[in-house]
Protein backbone atom coordinates (compact mmCIF):
# COMPACT_ATOMS: atom_id res chain seq x y z
CA UNK A 1 0.00 0.00 0.00
CA UNK A 2 1.20 3.45 -0.56
CA UNK A 3 2.84 5.19 1.97
CA UNK A 4 2.38 8.83 3.12
CA UNK A 5 5.91 9.82 1.32
CA UNK A 6 4.01 7.96 -2.19
CA UNK A 7 0.99 10.20 -1.64
CA UNK A 8 2.60 13.27 -1.36
CA UNK A 9 5.09 12.91 -4.62
CA UNK A 10 1.66 11.78 -6.44
CA UNK A 11 0.58 15.40 -5.55
CA UNK A 12 3.61 16.82 -5.91
CA UNK A 13 3.95 15.80 -9.81
CA UNK A 14 0.19 16.43 -10.82
CA UNK A 15 0.07 19.99 -8.81
CA UNK A 16 3.36 20.87 -11.17
CA UNK A 17 1.31 19.13 -14.07
CA UNK A 18 -1.83 20.71 -13.88
CA UNK A 19 -1.92 23.61 -11.64
CA UNK A 20 -3.61 26.80 -12.93
CA UNK A 21 -4.40 24.92 -16.36
CA UNK A 22 -8.19 24.25 -18.00
CA UNK A 23 -9.51 20.86 -18.31
CA UNK A 24 -9.84 19.81 -22.16
CA UNK A 25 -11.66 16.30 -21.07
CA UNK A 26 -12.48 14.80 -17.98
CA UNK A 27 -13.50 10.89 -17.65
CA UNK A 28 -14.85 9.41 -14.67
CA UNK A 29 -15.20 5.63 -14.75
CA UNK A 30 -17.07 5.29 -11.78
CA UNK A 31 -21.05 4.63 -11.90
CA UNK A 32 -21.23 7.59 -9.58
CA UNK A 33 -19.92 10.33 -11.68
CA UNK A 34 -19.91 8.61 -15.26
CA UNK A 35 -22.02 11.62 -16.33
CA UNK A 36 -19.66 13.91 -14.61
CA UNK A 37 -17.70 16.37 -17.23
CA UNK A 38 -15.31 18.97 -16.14
CA UNK A 39 -14.74 20.92 -19.58
CA UNK A 40 -13.61 24.25 -18.74
CA UNK A 41 -12.54 23.81 -15.04
CA UNK A 42 -9.12 24.95 -13.80
CA UNK A 43 -7.37 22.89 -11.56
CA UNK A 44 -6.26 25.06 -8.69
CA UNK A 45 -4.22 22.74 -6.86
CA UNK A 46 -3.31 18.89 -6.00
CA UNK A 47 -2.89 18.27 -2.66
CA UNK A 48 -1.94 15.39 -0.23
CA UNK A 49 -3.94 14.28 3.20
CA UNK A 50 -2.01 11.29 4.66
CA UNK A 51 -2.57 8.96 2.12
CA UNK A 52 -5.40 10.86 0.80
CA UNK A 53 -5.69 13.16 -2.50
CA UNK A 54 -7.21 16.11 -3.44
CA UNK A 55 -7.84 18.10 -6.96
CA UNK A 56 -9.28 21.35 -6.33
CA UNK A 57 -10.82 22.98 -9.24
CA UNK A 58 -12.92 25.91 -10.18
CA UNK A 59 -15.74 26.18 -12.30
CA UNK A 60 -15.60 28.27 -15.82
CA UNK A 61 -17.18 31.17 -13.74
CA UNK A 62 -15.52 31.49 -11.13
CA UNK A 63 -15.70 35.41 -10.46
CA UNK A 64 -18.79 34.38 -7.93
CA UNK A 65 -16.96 32.13 -6.33
CA UNK A 66 -14.07 33.95 -4.53
CA UNK A 67 -14.96 33.12 -1.47
CA UNK A 68 -14.74 28.91 -2.61
CA UNK A 69 -18.41 28.73 -3.39
CA UNK A 70 -18.99 26.80 -6.32
CA UNK A 71 -15.90 24.88 -6.42
CA UNK A 72 -15.12 21.07 -6.66
CA UNK A 73 -12.36 18.31 -5.25
CA UNK A 74 -11.76 14.92 -6.52
CA UNK A 75 -11.26 12.77 -3.52
CA UNK A 76 -9.36 9.44 -3.72
CA UNK A 77 -7.51 7.10 -2.10
CA UNK A 78 -4.99 4.58 -3.63
CA UNK A 79 -5.76 1.60 -1.28
CA UNK A 80 -3.67 -0.78 -1.73
CA UNK A 81 -2.61 -1.31 -5.36
CA UNK A 82 -4.11 2.12 -6.75
CA UNK A 83 -1.51 4.78 -8.49
CA UNK A 84 -1.86 8.33 -10.12
CA UNK A 85 0.22 8.95 -13.32
CA UNK A 86 1.02 11.82 -15.24
CA UNK A 87 1.23 11.54 -19.00
CA UNK A 88 2.56 14.02 -21.66
CA UNK A 89 0.72 14.10 -25.14
CA UNK A 90 0.40 10.96 -26.65
CA UNK A 91 2.00 9.07 -24.68
CA UNK A 92 1.05 5.06 -24.19
CA UNK A 93 -0.19 4.40 -20.63
CA UNK A 94 2.22 2.23 -18.70
CA UNK A 95 -1.10 0.27 -17.05
CA UNK A 96 -3.72 -0.93 -18.63
CA UNK A 97 -6.81 1.04 -19.77
CA UNK A 98 -9.58 -1.24 -18.32
CA UNK A 99 -8.02 -0.30 -14.67
CA UNK A 100 -8.54 3.36 -15.11
CA UNK A 101 -10.81 5.35 -13.03
CA UNK A 102 -10.60 8.71 -13.61
CA UNK A 103 -8.82 10.77 -16.67
CA UNK A 104 -8.01 14.67 -16.75
CA UNK A 105 -6.87 16.21 -19.57
CA UNK A 106 -5.22 19.46 -19.55
CA UNK A 107 -5.86 21.65 -22.81
CA UNK A 108 -2.44 21.46 -23.30
CA UNK A 109 -2.20 17.47 -23.87
CA UNK A 110 -1.08 16.51 -20.35
CA UNK A 111 -2.83 14.16 -19.01
CA UNK A 112 -3.57 12.30 -14.92
CA UNK A 113 -4.89 9.24 -14.81
CA UNK A 114 -6.11 7.25 -11.59
CA UNK A 115 -5.97 3.50 -12.13
CA UNK A 116 -7.13 0.79 -9.98
CA UNK A 117 -8.40 3.61 -7.33
CA UNK A 118 -9.85 2.16 -3.84
CA UNK A 119 -12.07 4.99 -3.61
CA UNK A 120 -13.01 8.08 -6.24
CA UNK A 121 -15.34 10.88 -5.17
CA UNK A 122 -16.29 14.35 -6.55
CA UNK A 123 -17.53 16.17 -3.78
CA UNK A 124 -18.37 20.59 -2.97
CA UNK A 125 -14.74 21.63 -1.99
CA UNK A 126 -16.04 23.34 1.14
CA UNK A 127 -17.18 19.99 2.09
CA UNK A 128 -13.61 18.03 2.36
CA UNK A 129 -13.93 18.00 6.26
CA UNK A 130 -16.39 15.57 5.97
CA UNK A 131 -14.23 13.46 3.82
CA UNK A 132 -10.97 13.74 5.44
CA UNK A 133 -11.66 15.70 8.70
CA UNK A 134 -11.69 12.27 10.65
CA UNK A 135 -7.52 12.57 10.00
CA UNK A 136 -5.01 12.91 12.49
CA UNK A 137 -2.46 15.47 11.71
CA UNK A 138 -0.34 14.75 8.33
CA UNK A 139 3.50 13.61 9.04
CA UNK A 140 3.48 15.82 5.86
CA UNK A 141 1.32 18.35 6.19
CA UNK A 142 0.58 21.95 7.10
CA UNK A 143 -1.43 20.52 10.11
CA UNK A 144 1.36 18.64 11.89
CA UNK A 145 1.38 18.75 15.47
CA UNK A 146 3.82 15.64 17.27
CA UNK A 147 2.02 16.59 20.49
CA UNK A 148 -1.40 16.22 19.47
CA UNK A 149 -0.50 13.35 17.37
CA UNK A 150 1.14 11.65 20.99
CA UNK A 151 -2.10 12.51 22.28
CA UNK A 152 -3.85 10.72 19.98
CA UNK A 153 -1.70 7.69 20.47
CA UNK A 154 -1.81 7.70 24.62
CA UNK A 155 -5.84 8.11 24.59
CA UNK A 156 -6.03 4.36 23.77
CA UNK A 157 -3.19 3.02 26.55
CA UNK A 158 -3.75 -0.69 26.17
CA UNK A 159 -3.85 -0.95 22.50
CA UNK A 160 -1.09 -2.43 20.50
CA UNK A 161 1.64 0.48 19.28
CA UNK A 162 2.23 -1.30 16.01
CA UNK A 163 -1.95 -1.06 15.62
CA UNK A 164 -1.84 2.25 16.55
CA UNK A 165 0.55 4.00 14.78
CA UNK A 166 -1.63 2.89 11.18
CA UNK A 167 -4.44 4.27 12.67
CA UNK A 168 -4.77 7.30 10.80
CA UNK A 169 -7.16 9.26 13.14
CA UNK A 170 -3.90 9.10 15.67
CA UNK A 171 -1.61 10.77 13.12
CA UNK A 172 -1.79 10.36 8.80
CA UNK A 173 0.71 9.06 6.21
CA UNK A 174 2.01 5.82 7.92
CA UNK A 175 1.98 2.84 6.83
CA UNK A 176 2.81 -0.86 7.09
CA UNK A 177 7.01 -0.16 6.53
CA UNK A 178 7.22 2.86 8.41
CA UNK A 179 5.47 1.03 11.53
CA UNK A 180 7.69 -1.78 10.85
CA UNK A 181 10.78 0.24 10.92
CA UNK A 182 9.88 2.87 13.68
CA UNK A 183 9.19 0.15 16.16
CA UNK A 184 12.59 -1.15 15.18
CA UNK A 185 14.23 1.88 15.82
CA UNK A 186 12.62 2.63 18.68
CA UNK A 187 13.66 -1.04 20.27
CA UNK A 188 9.61 -1.73 21.02
CA UNK A 189 7.90 -4.81 19.90
CA UNK A 190 4.97 -3.98 17.77
CA UNK A 191 2.56 -5.68 20.37
CA UNK A 192 3.84 -3.39 23.18
CA UNK A 193 0.93 -1.50 24.78
CA UNK A 194 0.96 2.09 24.05
CA UNK A 195 0.91 3.19 27.69
CA UNK A 196 4.49 0.73 28.10
CA UNK A 197 6.47 2.36 24.96
CA UNK A 198 9.11 3.96 26.98
CA UNK A 199 9.49 7.03 24.28
CA UNK A 200 6.71 7.47 22.20
CA UNK A 201 7.29 10.96 21.17
CA UNK A 202 10.42 9.94 20.22
CA UNK A 203 8.92 7.05 17.60
CA UNK A 204 6.56 9.68 16.66
CA UNK A 205 9.59 12.11 15.76
CA UNK A 206 11.28 9.26 14.03
CA UNK A 207 8.15 8.91 11.72
CA UNK A 208 8.23 12.16 11.20
CA UNK A 209 12.06 12.69 10.19
CA UNK A 210 11.94 9.15 8.18
CA UNK A 211 8.64 10.72 6.05
CA UNK A 212 10.12 13.82 5.45
CA UNK A 213 13.75 12.41 4.21
CA UNK A 214 11.92 10.30 2.06
CA UNK A 215 8.92 12.77 0.22
CA UNK A 216 11.07 14.03 -2.59
CA UNK A 217 12.76 10.88 -3.92
CA UNK A 218 12.19 7.53 -4.12
CA UNK A 219 12.83 5.93 -0.69
CA UNK A 220 16.19 4.66 0.06
CA UNK A 221 16.91 6.23 4.01
CA UNK A 222 15.00 3.51 6.15
CA UNK A 223 17.72 1.33 6.63
CA UNK A 224 20.38 3.34 5.24
CA UNK A 225 22.41 0.86 3.76
CA UNK A 226 21.62 0.71 0.42
CA UNK A 227 19.30 -0.92 -2.13
CA UNK A 228 19.87 -4.50 -1.19
CA UNK A 229 19.68 -3.43 2.97
CA UNK A 230 16.61 -0.66 2.36
CA UNK A 231 15.14 -1.34 5.50
CA UNK A 232 15.83 -2.66 8.57
CA UNK A 233 13.29 -5.45 9.32
CA UNK A 234 9.89 -4.70 6.76
CA UNK A 235 10.38 -8.08 4.53
CA UNK A 236 13.61 -9.34 6.37
CA UNK A 237 12.17 -12.41 7.44
CA UNK A 238 14.74 -14.96 7.81
CA UNK A 239 17.42 -12.28 7.25
CA UNK A 240 20.45 -11.00 9.88
CA UNK A 241 19.28 -8.15 12.05
CA UNK A 242 21.42 -5.08 10.74
CA UNK A 243 22.00 -4.76 14.56
CA UNK A 244 22.47 -7.68 16.04
CA UNK A 245 22.47 -10.22 13.56
CA UNK A 246 19.73 -11.89 15.43
CA UNK A 247 16.86 -13.96 12.79
CA UNK A 248 14.58 -11.53 11.77
CA UNK A 249 10.90 -12.90 12.27
CA UNK A 250 7.77 -12.25 10.65
CA UNK A 251 4.47 -12.49 11.99
CA UNK A 252 0.57 -10.62 12.50
CA UNK A 253 -0.94 -8.31 14.65
CA UNK A 254 -5.06 -9.09 15.07
CA UNK A 255 -7.98 -6.32 15.70
CA UNK A 256 -11.62 -6.55 15.59
CA UNK A 257 -12.73 -5.17 12.55
CA UNK A 258 -15.13 -2.03 12.58
CA UNK A 259 -18.97 -2.88 12.87
CA UNK A 260 -21.12 -5.55 13.24
CA UNK A 261 -18.12 -8.04 12.44
CA UNK A 262 -16.85 -7.27 15.56
CA UNK A 263 -20.15 -8.16 16.86
CA UNK A 264 -19.14 -11.84 16.04
CA UNK A 265 -15.64 -11.64 16.60
CA UNK A 266 -14.22 -11.55 13.19
CA UNK A 267 -10.45 -9.82 13.49
CA UNK A 268 -8.11 -8.59 11.00
CA UNK A 269 -4.59 -9.36 10.93
CA UNK A 270 -1.88 -6.99 9.91
CA UNK A 271 1.52 -8.41 8.75
CA UNK A 272 4.87 -7.20 11.07
CA UNK A 273 8.16 -7.87 10.89
CA UNK A 274 10.93 -7.13 13.93
CA UNK A 275 14.02 -8.76 15.80
CA UNK A 276 13.28 -10.89 18.67
CA UNK A 277 16.73 -9.43 20.27
CA UNK A 278 16.09 -5.93 19.48
CA UNK A 279 12.33 -5.86 20.22
CA UNK A 280 11.37 -8.87 22.74
CA UNK A 281 7.90 -9.23 22.95
CA UNK A 282 6.66 -7.79 26.46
Amino acid sequence: MPEGDNVYQAAQKMHAALAGKRLAASDFRVPAFATLDLVGWTVLEVVSRGKHLLHRLAPPDDTAAHDGAGRLSIHSHLSMEGSWQVYPPGQRWRKPAHTARAVLTAEDGVSAVGFSLGMLEVIPTAEEGGAVGHLGPDLLGPDWDAARAEANLRAQPGRAVGLALLDQRNLAGIGNIYRCEVCFLGRVHPATPVARVPDLAGMVAAAKRLLEANKARPRNTVGGFGPRNSTWVYGRAGQACLRCRTRIEHGTLAEPTPGTGALLGETRERDIWFCPSCQPLP
